[in-house]
């Protein structure tokens, strides 16, 4: 069995190991730590424009609606991040740890679709993705390419405008995405939480709220507001940890 460096961590391992192979149902939630690993920041920590706009200027129906140039402008250097980053061993563990356990369902608040890059067969995406935009009049929806939305065709000609395919501040999650969610944090014997600092409700709420008997594992390099509710935590790297996972169950 191949354990990280660190003895702690290597005892914790383990015992995540075990129940893995033992779990008839599994559900993994991610968040932007995951993909840090990939060169792409963490959304409070996202650089550039974030240094001179408040968030909800950049991620709002309201900030939208004031500037839709100004968040398409982020959003589509988001887009063009997002296209030259690759998955890392942590997409990659998931992925292959999704062919090991036939009830495996991976949540994720990331936008950037390298779960799905690394070869997860369908995860489920809470905050939606970027690999689309669609019209806030109409309804229709258009494919996005790396470099995004044009900043001259933000105006549809239905008289709405085309936003970027994700969940904003003061919005909530897709039904579909959220029941599939939380129907698995019920049904889960194991859930491992990586990656996400756990403020962002309602996802933050499925390891804690939702989830019924299971055995909930936070993989984080630091502790956040659910720490002392899990039962286990690795403070390693993701791409660390959940390898050593991956190696081990398979």
């Amino acid at each position: 069995m191949f354990l990280p460096a660190r003895t702690e961590d290597g005892v914790v391992v383990r015992e995540v190991v075990a129940r893995l192979q033992r779990a008839r149902a599994v559900l993994v939630l991610t968040g932007s730590g995951v993909s840090a690993e990939s060169g792409l920041p963490t959304f409070r920590g996202a650089g550039g424009l974030w240094r001179h706009h408040r968030v909800e200027e950049l991620a709002s129906p309201e900030g939208f609606e004031r500037d839709p140039r100004l968040v398409w402008t982020w959003y589509n250097q988001r887009i063009a991040a997002h296209a030259k980053a690759l998955p890392n061993a942590a997409h990659s563990a998931l992925a292959r740890l999704e062919e090991r356990i036939s009830d495996f369902t991976l949540a994720t608040q990331n936008v950037d679709s390298l779960h799905l890059r690394a070869g997860s067969a369908d995860p489920v995406e809470l905050h939606g993705n970027l690999r689309h935009a669609r019209c806030s009049g109409c309804g229709v929806r258009r494919e996005l390419d790396a470099f995004g939305l044009p900043l001259d065709e933000i105006e549809h000609h239905c008289g709405g405008r085309m936003r970027p395919g994700v969940v904003w501040f003061g919005e909530p999650l897709p039904q579909e995405a959220w029941e599939r969610a939380r129907r698995a944090a019920q049904r889960a014997e194991v859930i491992l939480v990586v990656g996400t600092s756990a403020v962002v409700y309602p996802a933050a709420a499925l390891a804690t709220q939702y989830a019924r008997s299971a055995y909930v594992v936070e993989i984080n390099p630091e502790a956040t507001p659910i720490s002392e509710r899990v039962d286990s935590r690795l403070r390693g790297a993701a791409s660390q940890e959940l390898d050593a996972i991956a190696r081990a169950v398979a």
